[in-house]
C-alpha cells in the first residue's frame, strides 16, 4: 500500500499570493498535482498537509474533482520536515510504502510517479531527479567592490568564485518515495539530531541507505516565481493537446 504525502503548508512568500491555488490550465494548480496522484495506479491514498486556513477549499476542489484517494487533510508546521512529519503521523497501519511530493509541482504525471515507486520496491528508496545540463559556478559577494562603492545588501556584487563539475550531478525533484519503516526511522534520527531537512533524500541518506534516482526528461519543474505560471500553463495546454483532451 501507497500513501502519498503531498505537501502544501508553504507560505508562497516568493510569488507574493497563495499559488497553490491560482489558476493554471483552467484549474487551480493543487487540482493537476492531485490528480496525478489520483491516477497513478499504486497510489492508494493521499495526505494533503496544508495551512488549517485552507482546508476547506481543498476540501472543495477535491470534491469538485471527485477525488475518491484524498483520505484527510492535515494542518502542516513550521518547516517542510515539520508538514512531512505531520503526514508520517497519519499514516494508515497498513501503509507499507510512502510518498513525498510538493503539492507546487503540478506538471508531475502518474506515469513518472508509476517509474519511481518501481524502483522504490526494488531498493527501498527512490526519488525523481533531473540531469543538470547548464554550466555551474560558484559565486560569492566580492568584498572589495561592497566596501570601495558602499553597495546595499540588495545591489552586492557577486563574482565567479570557481567551477563546478555537473558530470553526475542532478537536480532533486519529488516525487519521493521509501519504505515506510525505512522514512520513519530516518526521520526520528533526524529529530533526535535536530537537524534541518531540505527534502526527504537527506534525511534517508544521512541514515546510510541508498537511494536510487530516476532520471527525468519530462517538466517537473516547482511553481516558484509568477512567470513559472505562463510556462505551466503552457506545458499542460500541449500535453491535452497531445492526448487529444479540451
Amino acid at each position: 500500500m501507497l500513501t502519498a504525502i503531498i505537501v502544501a503548508a508553504g507560505s508562497s512568500q516568493r510569488m507574493g499570493f497563495n499559488k497553490l491555488f491560482a489558476t493554471i490550465a483552467g484549474k487551480p494548480m493543487i487540482a493537476h498535482t492531485l490528480r496525478a496522484f489520483e491516477r497513478a495506479i499504486s497510489v492508494n491514498e493521499i495526505i494533503v498537509v496544508a495551512r488549517e486556513d485552507r482546508h476547506d477549499e481543498i476540501r472543495r476542489i477535491s470534491d469538485a474533482e471527485n477525488f475518491k484517494k484524498v483520505c484527510s487533510i492535515i494542518a502542516g508546521g513550521e518547516r517542510r520536515q515539520d508538514s512531512v512529519r505531520a503526514g508520517l503521523n497519519r499514516l494508515n497501519i497498513d501503509a507499507k510504502y510512502v510518498a513525498v511530493h510538493d503539492a507546487a509541482r503540478p506538471l508531475i504525471g502518474p506515469e513518472q510517479i508509476e517509474r519511481v515507486f518501481e524502483q522504490c520496491v526494488i531498493h527501498g528508496a527512490a526519488a525523481l531527479a533531473e540531469p543538470i545540463n547548464d554550466t555551474l559556478k560558484r559565486g560569492d559577494v566580492d568584498p572589495v567592490r561592497l566596501h570601495a562603492h558602499h553597495v546595499r545588501p540588495a545591489e552586492q556584487v557577486i563574482v565567479v568564485t570557481g567551477s563546478v563539475d555537473r558530470h553526475q550531478l542532478y537536480a532533486m525533484q519529488t516525487p519521493q518515495i521509501f519504505e515506510r519503516a525505512l522514512m520513519e526511522e530516518a526521520y526520528r534520527a533526524a529529530d533526535t539530531e535536530n537537524l534541518s531537512l531540505t527534502d526527504e533524500v537527506s534525511a534517508v541518506e544521512r541514515f546510510g541507505r541508498k537511494v536510487v534516482l530516476v532520471p527525468n526528461d519530462d517538466f517537473n519543474f516547482k511553481i516558484t516565481y509568477p512567470r513559472d505560471l505562463a510556462l505551466g500553463e503552457f506545458v499542460l495546454k500541449q500535453r491535452a493537446t497531445r492526448s487529444g483532451c479540451k
